[in-house]
């Protein structure tokens, strides 16, 4: 099925604003993101969206048009592993061009499903039918009082598991909260705590000896990941998993040498930054060295979708990353995903990713289409 065009209608929506404490900016008002459409001359059309949670991704979609589309055009649909090959000689000598063609590899997948009248999981094989998921707020709160009522919030409307992001709480006030959570919502919710690369390694170990003491899950990005020995002496220290990471610049090879090094027992991944084609290879190389690959979210509908499709076939992760508010990240799409009866979401079941487009809400929102 050979490609014959390529095109992002460009959107600009207003999300409701959330105030986020600490080092990155708030969230919501009006952003710009993308609906990439990628057609075939079957008349099959594929689709992706560009953009992260709330932010503005007009040079993301400029790249996709001027490095990524001549590239593709006039090849076949398929020619997935192929172009996952070329992205170093594309970038030349410049930053990782992964989270930028990611979502044209999201969309190359969604027209192979299509094609196949099949979802995505079943053609990277289907392991499970459902996935569990935990809860998570970017940090609002700059006491414990405030994650405490969070966590109690989301265990009243069913949620199982709840991540913590402290934001700028001292380690010690963090290491408090992650106690008293723990009091409040007692034994049976899972708990997880992500400082994004605030801590240096005394304050991290502080806080890990705390979740240690209460049983969390995990414990992700607790340092900036560029260091590397903090990290091996946390994980040889400390009973709660280091959980590495979603810094943009932790791809299929950091993480390779991360595992290598033995430094972490928990690898994270997402399609936002590596696609579907990466992120299953990430999976198997995480599995081949007795890790899990926790997968975290992927910024938007059609993403979360694909983020989906992957967990789908495989058992080497545990959950689901299910943001809050969902209106940061939740759009363009006719039905969103929905939480079952056991708490879990369920394995998309159409053809492709699974996803049908809100062509009405897409016409309203669009400001002009890149070609």
């Amino acid at each position: 099925m050979k490609i014959t065009e390529i095109t992002i209608d460009v959107i600009e929506r207003t999300a409701p604003a959330v105030h986020v404490q600490d080092e990155r900016n708030d969230l919501g008002g009006i952003t710009t993101q993308g609906v990439l459409r990628v057609r075939t001359e079957d008349g099959l059309e594929g689709h992706a969206f560009v953009g992260d949670q709330a932010g503005d991704s007009t040079q993301r979609m400029e790249l996709i048009i001027r490095n990524l589309k001549p590239v593709m055009m006039g090849r076949d649909s398929s020619d997935r592993e192929w172009l996952w090959n070329q992205l170093p000689v594309i970038s030349g000598h410049g930053g990782a061009l992964e989270p930028v063609w990611a979502p044209l590899d999201v969309a190359l997948w969604d027209i192979e499903g299509k094609a196949a009248n099949t979802p995505v999981h079943k053609l990277l094989g289907t392991a499970r039918t459902e996935v569990p998921l935990y809860a998570t707020y970017p940090p609002r709160h700059g006491t414990a009082a405030g994650f405490v009522e969070e966590a109690l919030q989301l265990k009243a409307e069913g949620f199982r598991a709840y991540k913590i992001h402290p934001g700028p709480l001292s380690a010690r006030d963090a290491a408090a909260t992650a106690e008293k959570v723990r009091e409040a919502v007692g034994d049976e919710m899972t708990l997880m705590l992500d400082r994004n690369h605030g801590y240096d390694f005394r304050a991290a170990l502080f806080v890990g000896h705390a979740l240690d003491a209460n049983g969390f899950y995990w414990f992700e990005d607790p340092v900036p990941v560029s260091d590397v020995e903090s990290i091996r002496e946390l994980t040889r220290r400390l009973d709660t998993p280091l959980n590495m990471s979603d810094t943009s610049e932790f791809l299929l090879h950091e993480a390779a040498n991360f595992l290598q090094l033995g430094a972490v027992r928990l690898i994270r991944g997402t399609v936002r930054k590596i696609g579907i084609t990466g992120l299953k290879k990430q999976m198997s190389l995480v599995e081949g060295f007795n890790r899990v690959c926790e997968i975290g979210l992927a910024g938007n509908s059609a993403l979360n979708a694909a983020n989906l499709h992957v967990m789908m076939s495989s058992l080497n992760c545990t959950y689901f990353e299910y943001w809050l508010p969902k209106t940061v990240h939740q759009w363009g799409v006719i039905s969103q995903l929905e939480i079952n009866e056991n708490g879990n979401l369920d394995a998309p079941t159409g053809p492709g990713l699974g996803i049908e487009l809100d062509e009405d809400w897409i016409a309203s929102h669009r400001v002009a289409t890149l070609s």
